[in-house]
């Protein structure tokens, strides 16, 4: 279960909205989660709690394929991002860091910047507790819960490896 408090944004947030491109030689999380976002929202990476949720309208995480824009998003202590709908090569690149996303139009459209979320990757539900309704992503498939479990494909990887 994920539970966080939604920052909430607009749509056609590409890569370099995400983070900058002039950070692109900081390869630690944690220095690229201080700068996420801030050429959209300079306050949202002093704002955001470990635990707490993104949210976007449309094609989130369009732009280049920069993987560094996930690693911002994870470093700044997001746990999930919610949008109506995802950039697929943004989408690919934050699975393979671990960062879940689920796309339900219903639940951005329904949520405020501040609500409260509770949500269950299993199931796919996405509960605004603030607001007091529940919404139904399209679960993953076993196989990508996996990945998200273990931190991403490389710890998959090198679990599955070490099983051997």
């Amino acid at each position: 279960m994920i539970n966080g408090t939604a920052h909430k944004y607009g749509a056609n947030i590409d890569t370099d909205g995400i983070i900058p491109a002039k950070y692109a030689n900081i390869s630690d999380p944690l220095e690229l989660g201080k700068r996420c976002l801030e050429n959209v929202d300079a306050t949202f990476a002093g704002r955001v709690k470990p635990g707490d949720i993104l949210m976007a309208t449309t094609n989130f995480g369009c732009g280049s394929s920069r993987e560094i824009a996930p690693w911002s998003i994870k470093g700044a202590g997001i746990d999930c991002v919610v949008a109506i709908s995802f950039a697929r090569i943004f989408f690919r690149n934050a699975i393979n860091i671990g960062l879940p996303l689920l796309e339900c139009q219903e639940a951005v459209e329904a949520t405020s910047t501040g609500d409260i979320l509770e949500i269950d990757l299993a199931g796919g539900s996405i509960k605004n507790l603030s607001q007091d309704l529940t919404f139904q992503a399209v679960p993953y498939p076993d196989f990508i819960r996996e990945l998200i479990a273990v931190d991403g494909l490389v710890a998959f990887v090198r679990a599955r490896l070490l099983e051997d």
